[in-house]
């Protein structure tokens, strides 16, 4: 074969193109390897040693951490859950009080007073205005419906603000939820007993204290009732239990005490005043300062706004339109008189109540302003400025029902001492009345004689005893209006001594001073003490027309709830001391001092007053007591720690409080006349012999009567012969 040998050609198509030599691709740089060491790429040997010591510390940490954790929530959930077990029905935590509350009201039935714990009855968080459930959330809780029962970010950022403040980070801010601070106001669970605690403030403190193991266990009891209640139950425990100030447990309590209204019916201010006192209830109330209140209420409008709760416009309104007490709330009248009926009530219905009392009680509220309006005028425009002298006053009916009462300088008080009720002082020439109403009663006359002169007497024991007139004169023959007219105590001594001291001090009993009376001639110049409210008291016996009564102010005392009575008035008029005639010259001769004698000051423009003056040794009482034909009003003005008064007799000072007040409480009363003998006629009598002057007189015999004996004399008479 010609080929056989020969390479086959491929079988291709040729290029169509010529075959070109590719360019060259530029060789790369070669790249440098970098290579570390192992000891390069793991640092030095104290990053190393740093390093391991850290991964070895969080192995050990969250080795241990999550089995503490695991540990840590199995307690917790066995302590909520135990707790759990223990919640009653929500029912029975709505009222928590240990005592019951007291309602005052005045003669018409209006309210004017509180004591004890006062409730007002059990609300819901759904039934209660809507301004103050919100406001309360706004400012106790603002996540109050996210967590569930303790507030994790509130408790940080409690921690920073109380660091940031320099405090501990337990100090200050708490950072409990309204759920905390219910278990705190339900003191976990634990009632209080008397058997278990030395005294139910031992129990209140064990409650509040704010230690770190309590906190926890209300954390856990905050859990439980988160599980046990919605979150509107365990709101409408908190509403119903918290203090809310002047005595009010509870929102409807508190609204009912602030602003006379139920707590669904509070607006935006109101219900704002009422959160805002939850951070310090006493300091806060309003019937403490009420411009702090509403500046406090502004802060927790502010916070509704700020939560959407409230718009612009209805925060600024809230804002220009504070919050107000009511005419009861801001009048607070009658202070001293509520505590006086709580104190003579029986003590398991007022002090110690555990049950709601009603009491209505014989308080004027017109009056009681009246009487605290003279007061306050009287020490503001006649009384130095800085001085600390103190007044009482009293005004009753002739039964002896007290319709106004001042215990001191402060009208709007509480819980302060009564100077009407508990300072005992020596009454003066008060007293005198007592010893000429015995006079009268045993038949003589208010034209009847005796002789201002020297006398004196030997006090077995102390030695001799010379009175002497206030003004250190003599006046000769004297009527016994006159004598009493101008408070000359010569004369009252010897009319005491002429109808027997002994009588002049049963007289006096009888009508109602029960302080100890003083057993030498000094009784008849008022050494003994007395109250303002015994002395007021004794007076009203004689514009009674000679019965004596017992001053009462406690009328109806019933339970909340009940329309029957558990009792009724514990005073009035009791027996006749003296005859109704006697009692009516008396009241002439009282009548004079106040129209021409020492007690001219307080004589009225339109209408009949009697009364009589009093001024103790070194002036430190004065007194003036007296009345017109409707009201009987005493006044005492004095220091507490017996100091002297300066220029103060009761003819000057109480003399014009008790023209003030009488002006006051006479206002818009129909005027009528002193029921008084006008023009005695009986014949002139005189008291006192030529013996008066020796150093111990004999007692006359009591001179009987010109007319027939009546009954009340011969009783006072047979019990001091011991006849009964």
């Amino acid at each position: 074969m010609a080929n056989s040998g020969r390479r086959k050609p491929p079988l291709v198509a040729d290029r169509r193109k010529p075959k070109t030599k590719p360019k060259a691709k530029p060789k790369a740089k070669p790249r440098r390897r970098v290579t570390r060491s192992k000891t390069a790429r793991r640092g030095g040997p104290i990053r190393r040693a740093f390093s391991g010591l850290l991964r070895w510390v969080w192995r050990i940490v969250w080795g241990i951490g999550w089995r503490v954790g695991l540990v840590a929530g199995l307690i917790v959930g066995l302590a909520t859950g135990y707790v759990y077990t223990t919640l009653p029905d929500v029912a029975k935590l709505l009222d928590g009080r240990a005592r019951g509350s007291v309602t005052l009201l005045d003669r018409e039935g209006e309210v004017f007073a509180w004591r004890g714990d006062q409730f007002g009855g059990v609300v819901t968080a759904q039934n209660v205005s809507k301004h103050l459930r919100n406001a309360v959330v706004a400012t106790e809780d603002k996540r109050f419906y996210l967590h569930p029962g303790i507030d994790p970010i509130g408790i940080a950022s409690a921690v920073r603000i109380n660091l940031s403040e320099g405090r501990g980070p337990l100090s200050g801010h708490g950072g409990s939820t309204i759920s905390q601070q219910t278990a705190k106001l339900l003191c976990l669970g634990v009632e209080f007993n008397e058997k278990d605690w030395e005294s139910e403030a031992a129990y209140v403190r064990d409650c509040r204290q704010s230690s770190l193991w309590r906190k926890a266990k209300e954390a856990i009891y905050a859990l439980a009732m988160e599980a046990k209640y919605s979150k509107d139950e365990v709101l409408s425990i908190y509403l119903n239990r918290a203090y809310l100030g002047g005595g009010a447990y509870g929102a409807e309590a508190a609204a009912q005490r602030y602003f006379g209204k139920p707590a669904a019916g509070l607006n935006a201010a109101e219900g704002a005043m009422l959160a805002g006192l939850l951070t310090a209830p006493s300091t806060l109330a309003p019937t403490s300062n009420i411009e702090r209140s509403q500046n406090r209420a502004s802060v927790v409008v502010r916070l509704m706004e700020d939560q959407g709760y409230l718009t612009a416009a209805e925060a600024d309104a809230a804002i220009a339109n504070p919050a107000e007490l009511s005419e009861a709330a801001e009048a607070q009248a009658g202070g001293y008189f509520a505590d006086w009926v709580m104190a003579s009530g029986p003590e398991f219905f007022t002090r110690d109540t555990t049950e709601d009392v009603i009491i209505r009680t014989t308080l004027d509220q017109r009056i009681q302003t009246a009487a605290e309006d003279a007061m306050q005028y009287i020490f503001e425009e006649k009384v130095r400025e800085g001085s600390k002298a103190q007044a009482a006053i009293v005004v009753m009916s002739a039964d002896g029902a007290v319709r106004g009462m001042v215990g001191g300088r402060e009208t709007k008080v509480t819980g302060a001492f009564n100077r009407a009720t508990q300072a005992r002082r020596q009454t003066g020439s008060a007293f005198k009345p007592f010893v000429y109403a015995t006079a009268l009663e045993l038949g003589y006359s208010s034209q009847a004689t005796v002789t201002d002169e020297p006398y004196c007497l030997d006090i077995p024991g102390s030695g001799r005893w010379c009175p002497s007139n206030y003004d250190h004169k003599f006046h000769g023959r004297v009527t016994l209006t006159e004598a009493l007219k101008k408070s000359y105590n010569i004369p009252a001594v010897k009319v005491s001594e002429s109808v027997g001291r002994d009588l002049v001090r049963r007289v006096a009993s009888e009508f109602g001073i029960q302080s100890d009376l003083a057993d030498g001639p000094a009784l008849a110049l008022g050494a003994s003490e007395s109250t303002l409210l015994e002395m007021s008291g004794a007076y009203a016996g004689i514009l009674n027309g000679g019965s004596s009564v017992t001053p009462y102010g406690l009328v109806e005392l019933r339970l909340l709830g009940q329309d029957e009575p558990l009792m009724g008035t514990g005073g009035g008029i009791g027996e006749r001391v003296i005859r109704e005639e006697a009692a009516q010259e008396l009241i002439y001769m009282m009548h004079q001092v106040v129209k021409s004698g020492s007690g001219r000051r307080a004589a009225l423009p339109d209408r009949e007053a009697a009364g009589k003056t009093g001024t103790t040794q070194a002036a430190r009482d004065a007194w003036f007591l007296g009345f017109t034909a409707d009201y009987v009003v005493g006044v005492w003005m004095g220091y507490d720690d017996n100091t002297p008064l300066t220029g103060v007799t009761g003819g000057g000072l109480p003399a014009e409080i008790w023209h003030e007040t009488m002006i006051r409480v006479d206002e818009g009363v129909p005027v009528r006349p002193l029921p008084m003998m006008r023009a005695p006629s009986r014949p002139t009598q005189n008291l006192g012999t030529e013996q008066d002057n020796q150093s111990q007189p004999q007692r006359q015999p009591t001179q009987q009567p010109g007319r027939e004996r009546k009954k009340p004399i011969e009783n006072i008479l047979r019990k001091l012969l011991g006849g009964g």
